[in-house]
């Protein structure tokens, strides 16, 4: 018979059986958040700083001034998520210069393009890793959610 335990009591033991520590030590994992982004709408951080990455969380297009979406549909959203993802990065010590990798959330692949030409304009050269991927939904019905791992 199969012992159930929680996700974290598996990350726990799996973790402490493969580097005999804990996973999630606080001395390791240190939170980010700044108001100048959208506070967490659920149990996750904005970001979090592990040695000398950051990994911030998905970035919806919400202004958090107003706490509703950028108005102007693809374009105005994807400036919006990678505002909230700079001002998470800069919060953490970080800028978009040092994104290493990025993950692009789209409602529909059909506003590639569009994102994609807003993209670039956050980025220099090399630039980022990057995967783009459609989503049958974002949360709120946004267009677009972008997270990311940079250095510090």
């Amino acid at each position: 018979m199969l012992r159930r335990q929680s996700f974290h009591g598996f990350l726990t033991t799996f973790a402490a059986s493969h580097k005999n520590e804990p996973l999630n030590n606080s001395k390791t994992m240190k939170a980010i958040s700044t108001a100048a982004a959208p506070a967490a709408i659920g149990p996750y951080s904005q970001a979090v700083e592990v040695g000398n990455l950051i990994f911030c969380s998905g970035q919806l297009p919400i202004d958090p001034a107003t706490g509703v979406f950028a108005e102007g549909g693809i374009e105005a959203q994807t400036r919006q998520s990678l505002r909230n993802v700079a001002a998470i990065l800069t919060a953490a010590g970080s800028d978009l210069r040092r994104v290493v990798k990025t993950t692009v959330f789209l409602a529909s692949m059909n506003d590639f393009a569009a994102m994609n030409a807003v993209y670039a304009t956050a980025f220099e050269a090399p630039f980022p890793a990057r995967s783009a991927v459609a989503a049958k939904a974002l949360p709120k019905g946004a267009l677009v959610e972008i997270e990311c791992v940079a250095e510090k």
